[in-house]
Parts: C-alpha cells; structure tokens; sequence
C-alpha cells in the first residue's frame, strides 16, 4: 500500500513538472497564476500521500499551511490583476 501511495505522489510530481513549462511559457499572467494554484494544490496531494505512506503526522500540517497559503496568494492576484470594467462599475444599475 505504502509503494502506491508513494508512486501517485510521484506521479504528481511530474504534473508540478508540467506546470513549470507554462510558467515558463505563459502566455498570460492568469496562466501562469493558474499554473501556481497546480502547485500548491499538488504539493497539498503529495504532502498527504506522503504522511499516509511514511505515517508522518506533521506532514499533515504542512500541507494545511501550503493549501492556506495558496488560496492567499491566488486572492492577492486577483486583487491585483482584476481591473473592473465598464460594466463592472459599482454604483450602476442592476
């Protein structure tokens, strides 16, 4: 069972590989943001796998304080990034 677990985190790790060739690539910011939230989301994963194989219980909060931190970067982003349109304005009529 351990050999499983240990291979999907494996297998894991190579979409976070995956994911470095659209960071590289872009061709947009939202893109390369998305690619981002895969790696936390597969750290996450492989963090989880990884405690159930090696019974490793801190692992476990370490992957709460990445899946924390990715859904404050992904926020900020937003926050950054998103600029409101003219349909967008607040204020207007529904």
């Amino acid at each position: 069972m351990n050999a499983i677990l240990v291979g999907f985190a494996v297998v894991l790790l190579l979409t976070v590989v995956a994911g470095l060739i659209r960071v590289e690539r872009g061709p947009s910011p939202a893109d390369r943001m998305l690619a981002a939230q895969l790696f936390g989301t597969a750290g996450v994963a492989i963090l989880l796998l990884l405690s159930e194989a090696t019974a490793i219980p801190a692992l476990r909060d370490v992957a709460l304080v990445i899946a924390l931190l990715a859904a404050m970067a992904s926020v900020a982003f937003v926050k950054r990034a998103w600029h409101p349109g003219p349909s967008d304005a607040r204020g207007g009529s529904s």
